[in-house]
Formats: structure tokens, sequence, C-alpha cells
């Protein structure tokens, strides 16, 4: 290669690095220029957010100024309040203040009264001292020279005159003693009658029972007359389900909207009311439902009788007893002694024993206890024979009452001798409620006895399952076992009840005896 060639290679590669060097040159200067304009647009970007955010800020700290200032307004109103109302406390307890000054110093002023009296009533006491100190002086001198001159009178020594007198004297003291003590037994005797009044008029005023008159008969409120023959049913279907069922005498008749329901026992009038009732509420009147309803108003009653008992024993105080002498102290809710209902008069009587054994010092809950239950065994005086005070009392002694509750109730009709004061004390309350004015009704027990004797007549055969008395003891339904006895033995045992009662019972009138006998039979389809 000559000069000339190098020359020329050398002359293009400077002019090929020149090119390079001005192509980098060239996108350099594109670059910076592209980076320049992507700085002016983040720098543009941040200004615009920094204002967004300056904005924002700006716009928060006036809300925030805002709120600030309504919290001190508040605040400042009431603080304001709050001054205001000590203000007016404070006002209140000036003048309260003022007030009680004044009363102090009016007090004060009546005090210093007193004293100033009361030293007065001192010096004129003193004084009066003075004087009967000299009057007493005065006195034994005088005494001193009647002695001297009745020892010159009567020619006796002193001692000797102190003896004849001492005798005279105790002569005289032990007449005037016995005199005294039969004055003061005398008294004594008043004085204690008298107590004893004031006890037991203490013991009634205190105890607020009201006369409960009996009824044996019970009205159901009907929507229309239309019902009446829907109870009385097809050929009176459902009416004699209802009388045979319950043993009640339903009467209908031209009373509007209403029907009458008779019967002696409470207990079943309160089934056949509640029965009907819900006969009526329903709409649906047929033999089965009647059963039906009869079950649900039988459970209904029995667990009115236990909350009887239950309310019984939480109004005199005695929440432990046995269930089972719950549940006989609430039948008793259902049943009368001379128009009283005894549950009632059970309760009258447990608070007057426990007010009398109170005032007389004596056991108070055992009187209690003895008074509530002392009637116990009237509730089942038709399943165990003996006096109901004996019945009660060994009823209580099987259910863990202490042995001396159970005199306190055999005793209180005097069956058995009283063991102790609250024995008597249960007598009395028992004999103070029954004999209280409007306590008790005597033709209504003569009724409920004659009543109870006209079924047990009945019941007392062998085939007879039950036995009503309706129509306040005019007719006896009579209910037999069809397996036990056939149609000509039904017309024989009603004569031979009729003629029974007849030479048994005395009436007014004539007793009509019915006698039913129903077979029934029963299949389920499955």
């Amino acid at each position: 290669m000559n000069n000339s060639d190098f020359v020329a290679l050398s002359l293009g590669l400077v002019l090929l690095l020149i090119g390079i060097l001005a192509g980098a040159a060239a996108g350099g200067l594109v670059f910076f220029r592209r980076g320049r304009e992507l700085r002016d647009i983040g720098e543009e970007n941040i200004r615009a957010n920094l204002k967004l955010a300056e904005e924002a800020l700006a716009k928060e700290r006036t809300a925030n100024v805002a709120k600030l200032q309504q919290e001190r307004l508040e605040f400042q109103e009431q603080m304001i309040a709050q001054h205001k109302k000590m203000e007016t406390e404070w006002a209140h307890w000036d003048q309260e203040h003022a007030r009680q000054d004044r009363s102090l110093k009016d007090r004060q002023k009546h005090l210093q009264q007193r004293q100033r009296e009361a030293n007065a009533q001192a010096a004129a006491l003193d004084e009066r001292a003075a004087a009967l100190e000299r009057q007493a002086g005065a006195l034994a001198d005088a005494q001193e020279r009647q002695m001297r001159e009745l020892e010159r009178i009567s020619q006796l020594s002193r001692p000797e005159a102190e003896k004849e007198l001492l005798a005279h004297v105790e002569k005289e003291t032990r007449r005037d003693v016995a005199r005294v003590v039969r004055d003061i037994e005398a008294q004594t005797q008043q004085i204690a009658d008298q107590r004893a009044r004031e006890i037991i008029s203490l013991s009634l005023e205190r105890v607020a029972s009201d006369h409960i008159a009996e009824q044996v008969v019970a009205t159901v409120s009907l929507p229309t007359d239309e019902m009446k023959g829907r109870i009385i049913g097809r050929q009176g279907r459902n009416i004699r389900s209802i009388e045979q069922a319950l043993g009640v005498d339903i009467v209908v008749d031209d009373t509007p909207e209403s029907i009458v329901i008779s019967c002696f026992d409470p207990v079943r009038r309160e089934v056949a009311r509640m029965v009907l009732a819900a006969l009526v509420r329903d709409g649906r009147i047929h033999p089965a439902r009647i059963e039906k309803e009869v079950s649900k108003a039988k459970a209904i009653v029995d667990e009115a009788i236990m909350d009887a008992g239950q309310q019984a024993l939480l109004e005199v105080g005695l929440p432990g007893l046995h269930r089972e002498l719950q549940k006989l102290l609430g039948g008793l809710k259902f049943r009368t002694s001379y128009g009283q209902n005894q549950l009632y008069h059970a309760v009258e009587t447990a608070h007057l024993a426990a007010m009398i054994a109170e005032e007389l010092h004596g056991d108070v809950q055992s009187a209690r206890v003895g008074g509530l239950l002392h009637d116990i065994g009237k509730a089942v005086t038709h399943e165990e024979e003996g006096p109901h005070a004996i019945v009660g009392a060994r009823i209580a002694r099987k259910y863990g009452i202490n042995e001396k509750i159970a005199n306190c109730i055999e005793a209180h009709h005097h069956e058995v001798e009283m063991a102790s004061m609250e024995a008597v004390i249960v007598a009395t309350a028992d004999a103070v409620s029954g004999a209280r004015p409007g306590a008790r009704r005597i033709s209504t027990e003569n009724y409920y006895q004659r009543i109870r004797e006209l079924e047990e007549v009945a019941t007392d055969y062998d085939a007879v399952k039950q036995a009503f008395a309706l129509q306040a003891g005019r007719e006896l339904r009579v209910l037999v076992k069809p397996e036990d006895i056939d149609d000509k033995g039904c017309v024989d045992l009603s004569e031979a009840i009729a003629n029974q009662i007849h030479d048994t019972m005395q009436y007014p009138g004539q007793i009509k005896v019915t006698v039913i006998r129903e077979s029934r039979s029963e299949a389920v389809a499955v």
C-alpha cells in the first residue's frame, strides 16, 4: 500500500468517526431535550399535586377551626348554664341558711327565757324547801310533846304503848288485807276477761276476711239464642252427655243468651261452666268433643286446687309444707261449712291463732300451722272414717307434722284432751272464726248435708258407678256399671233407692230417682 492509499483510508476513517460522533451528538441532544421535557412535565404535576394538597389542607384547617369554635361556644354555654345553676343553688342555700339562722336565734331566745323561768322556779323551790324544813322541825317538836302527854295520860311507857298499838294495827291490817285480796282477785278476773276480749277483738280487727256466700248455680253467657239448640243437640244428645259426664243440671229456659248450671258441688259446677264456655267458644258440640273438654277442664281445676293451696301457704307464711298437704288444703277452696268457705276459714283461723299466741307469748308458729290445718280432714272425710279432726291429725302425722301441732288439729273439737296452750288457742281461733257475725249460714250446711246423704244412699250399692243430686235435691241421677247389672236390674235398683230414701231421709216434696245404664263399644281403624 502506497502513501496515497493510506492517506485515503485514514481520511475515510476520520470521516466515519466524525459521522459517528455527529450521530451520537445528535442522539444525545434529542435525549437531553426529551428528558428535559419529561422533567418539566413532572415538575408541573408535582406543583399541581402540591397545590391540591395545600387546598385540601386549607379546607381541613378551616373545618377544624370552625369545629373548635363551635365546641368552644357550646362549652361556654354549658359553663354559663352551670354558673347560673350554681348561682341559683347558692341563692337557695343562702336563703335556707338565713332561715336556719333566724330559727336558731329564736330558739336561743326561747331557751334563755326558759332558763330564766327555771332559775326563778328553782329559787321558789329552795324557799319552799326551807319553809318545809322549818315546818318539819316544828312538827317533830309537837309530836314529842304529844308523846309525853300521851304517856302521862295513859300511864304506859313508850315500849308498852308501841306493843299494844302494833297488836291493834296488826289485827286491823289483817282484816284490811283480806278485803284487799278479795278485791284484787275480783279485779284480776275482770281484767283477765277484759284482756281476753281485747285480744280476740284486736285479732278480728287485724284479720279482714269477708263472708263468702255459697252458691248452687252458675250462669254461662251465649253469643246468640241459637247456641241453646246446639247445646241441647239432636233429641237432647249433647245436653244429656254433659249432664251425665259432670253430674250437673243444665237449665235452658227463656232467659236471653244464657243458660244456668245447677249443682250443689262447686267443683262439678266450675268444671261444667268451663266446659260449656269452651264449647261455646269452639262451636263444635258433640259427645266426643264434650268428653275431651271435660278431661281438660278437670285438669285445669286440679291445677287451680294446687294453686289455691300454695297461695294459702304463702298468705299465712308457711312455704315448706308437704305437697299432699298443699293439695288437700287447696281442695278446701271448693268446700263450705254453714255457708263459710273452708279455705278462707282455715286461713282466717291461722291468722287469729298466730295473733292470739303472740299476745299470750306462746308458740306462734305451732299455733299458725295448727290453725291452718285444723280442718284438713274435711278434704277426705268422705274417703276415711272418723271425725274430721281425728282424720286430719292422722294425715298431718303421716306427712311429717310434729305431735304438738297434730294435737292442735285433733283436739279443736274436744275429741281428745288438749296437750298444750297452743291447742286451746287453735280451738278458740276456730270458734271465733266460725262465730263472728256473718261467718256462717246454717241453712246452707243443712242443704249440703242433705244432698250429700242423698248421693251416699245410691253409692252404697255395688252396681252404682256415680250418683249426682240435681235440681236442688229433687232428682237423683244414678249411673250404673253396665257389666254388673241389666235393664231389669236398673228398674229394681231405682225402686230400691227410692224406698230407702223414703225410709231414711227427711225431705220436702218428692225426689225423682233416674238410673242410667249405658254400654259403649270402641274400635280404632288404622
